[in-house]
């Protein structure tokens, strides 16, 4: 396998051809390359585009990294090639949440009943890194950095790109689109008529700041996910090998309290004071960070299609973009990756097929976590410092204790397994209502209890206060 930047190819060569590929994947992320190594498992000859320099020489774009939480189905995907152990050794096994009140100690929340089960946090950057080091090293991969596509022929497979080198047209096979929520695989099917697509903001941004080590420990418990919830908005850390945590503020775009009205580092260090007392102190770039770092934008992502033809297809957010608050988007990118796998087996390598059952397969579970993902965002930012909640996920986790493997959380359902998601959905609702409907037996039998134990002593009582009558008692 080869890595280069653009050919050196002029305008008048690239204007000809600069090349035939079997399988052109536009993105060079965490799908794009983990697609890349399963299909060059099954022989195909694969260039992937990546619009970047090289990540692994330039490093992750500042502020946008927005540290991942490596968990089951990202890890039987990794798995499937022989790569989990080697991301394993750059993860952090997180158990819980570690929830900080604006007021009073930590607390921690175990993800699972037993406590033993873990998400792995981990760079953005350095599995995009380990991902690109396994392509590179599979057979019959390619790698081009700094092309940015610009246009797209879905029927006849022709790309054309920008390079520093000028502009360069390619012809593919097929042309697969993994290149992030912003695709531009995407955008040329939209421009075409192919597809339509509806991106739903968030009234949120994100900004990311760092906790450094402190005499070279963690400032904070490396084995939990901080979160400080704040009703309307709030902030995670997770941490890092290098003994950091990589914050990322979750809050309005407008508004008190919001990006747009803390403008300066007098209003910032205010704030922290008021609202997260405990992190200035570990934060000692805080106001800089602040300052330089972007805000990124939150939103779902849908397309009505995501093929075209059997020659094009669509998968991870460039698909379906989901919000981060499960720590699914990675995880469910690689499990697409897992299920078109799976597509080509069925369809005996047959693209036009594989394409064909992909979308009916995946749709409805990327929808579902799409939708368990804004709800988790209300959780986090909310729910998780109440009491009545914190109660309730102490019930849960006693039902998993109580009745395990009939009553298994969301949480556990979604981070620990490989159920599909539109699965999961329905299961929680059939155990909520199994529950409910337990509950309100139990409640109604008590309610009888409490009646017929009332309705007994009151007998009792009154048949001691009467007495017979005598003729000669008065009226």
């Amino acid at each position: 396998m080869s890595s280069e930047a653009a050919p050196a190819v002029g305008p008048a060569a690239a204007a000809r051809d600069a090349g035939h590929d079997e399988v052109a994947v536009v993105g060079g992320g965490l799908a794009g390359c983990l697609l890349a190594c399963f299909l060059a498992r099954r022989g195909l000859r694969v260039t992937v585009y990546e619009r970047r320099p090289d990540p692994r020489a330039t490093g992750a774009e500042r502020g946008r990294s927005i540290n991942l939480a490596l968990s089951e189905r990202g890890l039987d995907a990794l798995r499937r090639i022989g790569l989990d152990s080697a991301v394993l050794a750059d993860a952090l096994p997180m158990r819980g949440r570690m929830i900080h009140p604006v007021a009073g100690h930590p607390s921690f929340q175990p993800y699972s009943a037993a406590g033993d089960r873990a998400i792995n946090s981990i760079s953005r950057g350095a599995l995009n890194n380990a991902l690109l080091d396994a392509a590179q090293a599979a057979p019959g991969v390619r790698l081009r950095f700094g092309h940015r596509l610009t246009g797209l022929d879905p029927t006849t497979g022709q790309l054309c790109h920008d390079t520093p080198d000028g502009p360069v047209r390619t012809t593919a096979e097929v042309v697969l689109g993994a290149d992030g929520a912003g695709s531009a695989v995407r955008a040329a099917l939209r421009d075409r008529g192919v597809l339509e697509e509806r991106v739903d903001y968030l009234d949120y941004g994100y900004k990311e700041l760092t906790i450094p080590a402190q005499a070279g420990k963690f400032a904070l418990d490396p084995g939990a996910l901080h979160i400080w919830p704040r009703g309307t908005s709030m902030m995670i850390a997770l941490p890092n090998p290098d003994r950091s945590f990589t914050c990322t503020l979750f809050w309005p775009t407008a508004g008190p309290g919001s990006f747009a009205a803390l403008d300066t580092p007098d209003a910032v260090a205010r704030h922290f004071r008021a609202h997260y007392p405990d992190v200035p102190a570990l934060a000692p770039t805080l106001t800089e960070d602040y300052r330089d770092n972007p805000v990124g934008q939150l939103g779902t992502v849908r397309a009505s299609r995501w093929q075209a033809g059997g020659r094009v297809g669509l998968l991870g957010d460039a698909a379906h973009a989901i919000v981060p608050f499960y720590g699914q988007g990675a995880n469910c990118a690689f499990e697409d990756v897992v299920e078109l796998d799976r597509c080509l087996t069925d369809s005996g390598g047959r693209w036009d097929e594989a394409l064909r059952l992909f979308e009916p397969r995946r749709r409805a579970n990327t929808e579902a976590i799409a939708q368990m993902a804004l709800a988790n965002f209300v959780e986090m930012r909310d729910k998780v410092s109440s009491p009545a909640f914190q109660l309730s996920h102490r019930l849960e986790h006693a039902l998993e204790r109580a009745l395990p493997g009939r009553y298994v959380s969301r949480y556990e359902l979604v981070s620990f397994s490989t159920t599909p998601y539109a699965q999961v959905q329905r299961r929680v609702t059939r155990q909520h209502q199994a529950v409910a409907g337990a509950a309100a037996v139990l409640l109604t039998g008590l309610l009888i209890g409490l009646a017929a134990i009332y309705g007994s002593r009151r007998g009792v009582v009154s048949g001691k206060r009467e007495r017979p009558r005598h003729p000669g008692d008065r009226a």
